[in-house]
């Protein structure tokens, strides 16, 4: 079965950095492209960032641009998000989530955002002074 599982939340002082991990088995690796989804409670989903299969395409969230990095090792079957200077309203569950693109996850797509295949169950993130 396909299993995605985060790891790397935690608890942080504002201005700290975290460096979010996410295993992926169950799947060709490489044919998926990979996306970070945060849920802030009362707030919807959004996406954070996203990954192409090949490297070629690379989402990144207004809010977080500049700050966070996406990277991913297919060798290792794992995607990143390196976090830095982070802030109190960067606290969330962060998700991460497989797709065969990135088209309609960061951003929208000719209006609408697109389902994504697989999602891991998340870990929490808090940033707090």
């Amino acid at each position: 079965q396909v299993q995605l599982v985060e790891s790397g939340g935690g608890l942080v002082q504002p201005g700290e950095s975290l460096r979010l991990s996410c295993a992926a088995s169950g799947l060709i690796f490489d044919s998926y492209a990979l996306a970070w989804f945060r849920q802030a409670p009362g707030k919807e989903r959004e996406g954070v960032s996203c990954i192409s299969r090949r490297d070629d395409d690379i989402d990144y969230a207004d809010s977080v641009k500049g700050r966070f990095t996406i990277s991913r090792d297919n060798a290792k079957n794992t995607v990143y998000l390196q976090m830095d200077s982070l802030k109190p309203e960067d606290t969330a569950v962060y998700y991460c989530a497989a797709a065969r693109s990135c088209r309609g996850t960061v951003t929208p797509y000719d209006g609408y955002y697109y389902d994504m295949d697989y999602w891991g169950k998340g870990t929490l993130v808090t940033v707090s002074s």
